[in-house]
């Protein structure tokens, strides 16, 4: 394990964790522990399929810091076509819920047909409309269709869209913005190679901007090649104080305030 990054100020909040399953089976609470040393207060679990929620959801509820959402990633939406807008309300119920999500498109690896990627995606969308709760979307490879379907969606009602791990073009996030979208970055912003991402996010103001790991995906720069945790958002934040040439204090303390404006379910 490498030497551990103690945030000195300042408090964070892991919009996007990724804590079920096998990867994180054996050493969890080690995991949190080292998180919370280095400064992360608070964690959303994500739901990436319907049938894992009673795990998330029992992560969540066995730690005062944790949260979690109810969705399906789209590249799992061919595998709940059944799964209505009321089925994904009553889930949100819990009062361990505080989003929608992840949806979205995802094109990239085609698992499932565009179809029943927009199908799910408007369902998610209605859900998140009806109970007030943000939506978490995935976009890869589908930037021209999302924005589309997130203007056709607006036109219904409001709703709170949020742009997770964003490394899509600068038309999708300024549409996005103009419907009063946030935007999560990651390690991504971190990558000698994403200079295309940060170019984006330059031009997205702070006070729509938050934090995430997506772990244990994308380790950020100088943690690359290690499985990736919610203790190295430290380093997410760095990224993102050096793209805006602001002091690293005054990120984490927007991005919390923003996160927690979104999530307003989380409290305070």
């Amino acid at each position: 394990m490498p030497p551990l990054h103690v945030a000195k100020t300042g408090a964070m909040f892991d919009t996007h964790v990724n804590l079920h399953g096998e990867v994180f089976a054996e050493d969890l609470e080690d995991v949190l522990s080292r998180a919370r040393t280095a400064g992360v207060t608070r964690f959303l679990a994500i739901c990436d399929r319907f049938d894992n929620f009673p795990a998330i959801r029992a992560i969540a509820a066995a730690h005062d810091d944790i949260w979690c959402s109810v969705g399906v990633h789209p590249h799992h939406a061919k595998d709940f076509t059944a799964l209505g807008t009321a089925q994904l309300i009553e889930a949100a119920d819990d009062p361990q819920v505080v989003a929608i999500g992840e949806t979205g498109l995802d094109f990239h690896y085609g698992y499932s047909a565009e179809a029943d990627q927009v199908e799910s995606l408007r369902r998610h969308i209605d859900a998140a409309r009806r109970t007030g709760l943000p939506v978490i979307l995935h976009t890869r490879e589908a930037d021209s269709l999302m924005a589309d379907v997130l203007e056709d969606e607006h036109a219904k009602g409001a709703f709170r869209p949020l742009l997770h791990c964003y490394t899509g073009g600068a038309d999708l996030a300024q549409r996005a913005l103009k419907l009063g979208a946030y935007v999560s970055v990651s390690g991504i912003l971190s990558f000698k190679s994403a200079r295309e991402v940060r170019d984006v996010i330059r031009d997205v103001p702070m006070d729509r901007i938050i934090l995430e790991t997506d772990c244990p995906y994308l380790a950020p720069v100088p943690m690359r090649g290690r499985r990736n945790e919610p203790a190295y958002l430290i380093h997410v934040a760095e990224a993102l104080a050096a793209l805006k040439e602001l002091p690293l204090e005054d990120v984490m303390h927007v991005t919390e305030e923003n996160a927690l404006v979104l999530f307003d379910k989380v409290g305070g």
